[in-house]
């Protein structure tokens, strides 16, 4: 079985800052890329960041740009997504994802892309 297990979130006030992981567990897979999505009540699951797992090329969402840093660490299957300058809409429960199949940069940005998930976790943004 391969598995993704994340940590991190919570509630913070706008301005403020939160960081979450994911790992894999149970047996490794052969990683291409791995990313973040994000669902607010009522609304489709939106991409947030991606990297790939060789090149460390990051992709994001255009209104987290300059407040949000995907990285990984491949010694353990790692990804971090340090979230800074949260605001409100930032909130939802934030899911991570990882692909293995090579894909066109256009589809980091697809959540069907994506192979395997992690639990979730919520993050809140108050005003």
């Amino acid at each position: 079985q391969e598995q993704l297990v994340q940590s991190g979130g919570g509630l913070v006030q706008a301005g403020g800052s939160l960081r979450l992981s994911c790992a894999t567990a149970g047996r490794p897979f052969s990683t291409y890329a791995m990313g973040w999505f994000r669902q607010a009540p009522g609304k489709e699951r939106e991409f947030v960041a991606a990297i790939t797992w060789k090149e460390g090329n990051t992709h994001y969402l255009d209104s987290v740009k300059g407040r949000f840093t995907i990285t990984r660490d491949n010694t353990k299957n790692t990804v971090i997504l340090q979230m800074n300058s949260l605001k409100p809409e930032d909130s939802g429960i934030y899911y991570c994802g990882g692909l293995r199949t090579p894909a066109r940069d256009f589809g980091l940005r697809l959540y069907s892309a994506y192979n395997y998930w992690g639990q979730g976790t919520q993050v809140t943004v108050s005003s």
